[in-house]
């Protein structure tokens, strides 16, 4: 897996932790002998001295023991969290590039899940791993070694058991390593339900559907209950039969050697070593079995995590760049161009585009053909499910269109460098999106390089700034997802944030559907005075917000149904004038 390199600058603590791990399993091979010189030759001549000095001894081993186990527990959690935190930062990282279509695809729940859960379950297998890949074989093998040592006749004993048990093991990961997949993408349904149901509770209580909800949800509950539970049984298989399989042998190391104690050839100190080694090898074992479990959730897990990092920069739509790249100085970016020569070539224009989205029958928007000139103003308009969002997605290249040609200042999209192009954009979103912070922080998002005196601007061309004044001014707290803001107000801050970054392409998507008509006449009297060469697109559902442009656009069906004034579309378009007439009549 690619990610695991994100473990290699924690090299230092991934070699350290096994290896005071393995110092500590190899004091642990030395008990069973202390023990059996204490049993064969201190307590049958009587020598105290020599059982204490056993006992300090043995004390001594426990003492260094847990030091050791305390350094090297220590280094492999710092190396475990170090490293989930770098893979947790990559994945994001790599969200932040991805393509709308391709967050489409892979589905917000499923995102959330492999940044929370997958991850973890990375992070608590890369532990377990460090802690014990060195330890338990070394414990293994060294007590089967040490037993062999003592008693050669026991051998066939221990290696029986061994393989017993690997097979075991074995077994029990092949048999849970595919369905730890199913109970991650059954996790991922639960996580959507919930985040569905807490984005939008408002709406579900508004509509007394609290019951289908719950029923939902348990639905998905259940079925996750149930591969847990199937992936479970199977997992709870591992200590019975370790145990078992151990326990027999313990039975047959009793067995032979007691016979052997009778005819004199093996001590009594020695049985009890070899039983005390049959025991080391069942509680490594079964700590074994529990870190295969736990590599095996890993596995799956890095594999899903593998995936959403594999996502090619074609499909990430951000040139290989993270969104944190695509917020440079404007002074930097907003001159950059892919073409020498712009002049005479209009802002935008569609040339028989249509767009189709991905798993869809029907295309969205179906040949389209309308330029627009710098400095002009164009209105969309149409009624609900039109395609006038998927229309002015398109400008940006939030999606590849499937047909036709759509260009930028004489510029294919699909030619521009996206963070250049943005950087002449800014669009207006239909759902205003405020983050956690002050006024002042959203509006930068804009233009980082923007003054007070700019911001401010903003606020008043937007309509927003005494109510803002009133917060207390560009210092004023924002929570999460802008809740201390009404609807109006949150969409009027969204558009000052627009007009910060004073683009040459602005894009209002129905962003003054929560206005009064006054409000709204008087933004779009603000926006007209601003600079000419700007080229302004306004989509809506409202009339009275689209008439006064120099053209206007009507979609129906995602097809064009009439491009001109508005006396030109009250004259010749059906669909435009039974709009009008429905708002004004």
């Amino acid at each position: 897996m690619k990610f695991l390199r994100d473990l290699k600058p924690f090299w230092k603590e991934s070699v350290i932790a096994p290896l005071f791990k393995m110092m500590e399993a190899v004091l642990e091979l030395f008990v069973p002998l202390v023990m059996k010189d204490i049993i064969d030759v201190a307590i049958p001549m009587k020598d105290t001295g020599s059982v204490l000095k056993g006992c300090g001894l043995l004390v001594g081993f426990a003492v260094l023991g847990l030091l050791f186990s305390l350094v090297a527990q220590f280094f492999a959690a710092r190396a475990a969290t170090g490293f989930s935190a770098k893979l947790r930062q990559r994945c994001f990282d790599q969200i932040q590039k991805m393509s709308f279509p391709t967050l489409d695809r892979i589905g917000t729940s499923t995102l959330l899940t492999r940044m929370t859960s997958d991850i973890n379950q990375i992070q608590d297998g890369t532990n377990m791993t460090l802690r014990l890949f060195m330890r338990s074989p070394v414990v293994v093998f060294g007590a089967m070694i040490m037993a062999i040592l003592l008693d050669p006749s026991v051998a066939w004993i221990f290696i029986l058991v061994i393989v017993f048990l690997s097979a075991v093991v074995l077994f029990i990961m092949l048999g849970t390593m595919p369905r730890y997949r199913e109970v991650q993408k059954a996790l991922d349904s639960v996580t959507g339900k919930t985040r569905d149901n807490l984005t939008g509770v408002r709406v579900v209580r508004a509509f007394r559907l609290e019951e289908h909800e719950e029923a939902e949800f348990t639905a998905a509950n259940e079925a996750l209950t149930k591969k847990r539970i199937s992936v479970g049984k199977i997992s709870a298989m591992m200590n019975p039969l370790t145990y078992v399989i151990v326990n027999i042998g313990i039975i047959a190391v009793l067995y032979s050697g007691a016979v052997e104690v009778n005819i004199g050839t093996l001590t009594q100190g020695a049985v009890i070593a070899l039983v005390n080694y049959m025991g080391q090898i069942l509680e490594e074992l079964v700590k074994l079995a529990d870190l295969i479990i736990k590599i095996t959730k890993a596995a799956a897990c890095g594999k899903r995590i593998s995936s959403l990092l594999s996502v090619t920069p074609e499909e990430a739509g951000m040139n290989g760049k993270t969104m944190s790249d695509a917020q440079p100085k404007m002074q930097e970016t907003q001159g950059m161009s892919p073409t020498e020569d712009e002049s005479g070539q209009p802002a935008v224009s569609f040339n028989h585009v249509s767009f189709t989205y991905e798993g869809a029958r029907v295309p969205a928007v179906s040949d389209i053909t309308f330029s627009a000139a710098r400095g002009e103003t164009i209105g969309i308009i149409g009624g609900t499910g039109s395609g006038k969002s998927t229309l002015i997605h398109l400008i940006p290249g939030f999606y590849p269109i499937s047909a036709g040609s759509l260009q930028c200042f004489g510029t294919e999209v699909s030619d521009w460098n996206k963070q250049a192009l943005r950087s002449r954009i800014a669009v207006v979103l239909q759902k205003a999106v405020l983050f956690q912070g002050t006024i002042r922080d959203n509006l930068l998002w804009g233009n980082p390089d923007a003054s007070d005196e700019d911001l401010e601007d903003a606020l008043k061309r937007a309509q927003i700034y005494d109510t803002i004044v009133e917060k207390g001014g560009l210092s004023a707290e924002v929570e999460q997802e802008g809740r201390n803001f009404s609807g109006g107000q949150k969409q009027r801050i969204a558009i000052a944030r627009a007009l910060v970054r004073k683009p040459e392409i602005l894009i209002f998507d129905d962003s003054s559907s929560a206005l009064d008509f006054a409000t709204d006449a008087a933004l779009r009297e603000e926006v007209r005075k601003m600079s000419g060469e700007m080229t302004i697109i306004i989509v809506s559902q409202r009339a009275a917000s689209v008439m006064n442009a120099d053209r206007i656009l009507v979609l129906e069906d995602g097809r064009s149904e009439g491009l001109g004034t508005h006396e030109e579309l009250l004259k010749n378009c059906e669909a435009y004038r039974e709009i009008y007439e429905s708002q004004f009549r």
